[in-house]
């Protein structure tokens, strides 16, 4: 499945000025911060890394779902994925994009 490229670059005007790498894998982008994943795209979902003690809150919001791969082996809490009507507005994209990089910015370089 290819990603979206529109929110791609989307994600690029959010990023700009930080050292974020972008990376290819498995049928989608992820934006790399220091190694570390931060957010990434999977067809029209944006996905975010989050940290663990938000992660069920942010669950309950409109249009946020569980990560999941399609042939994965199970759910992984964290990681969520957000449908296209949850980062419609740049503010929302934004704020998305922030929590995952604040998630990616707290763990050590790899």
């Amino acid at each position: 499945m290819a990603y979206n490229l529109k929110l791609a670059e989307r994600i690029r005007a959010v990023v700009k000025g930080w050292p974020i790498i972008e990376k290819k894998m498995f049928g989608g982008v992820g934006y790399m911060l220091h190694g570390n994943m931060a957010c990434g795209i999977l067809g029209d979902d944006l996905i975010v890394r989050v940290h663990l003690e938000d992660y069920e809150k942010l669950l309950k919001r409109t249009h946020v779902k569980i990560f999941t791969m399609k042939n994965g082996p199970r759910p992984m809490k964290g990681w969520l994925m957000v449908e296209p009507e949850g980062y419609k507005t740049g503010k929302q994209l934004s704020s998305w994009v922030k929590m995952g990089m604040d998630f990616a910015s707290a763990l050590p370089p790899k």
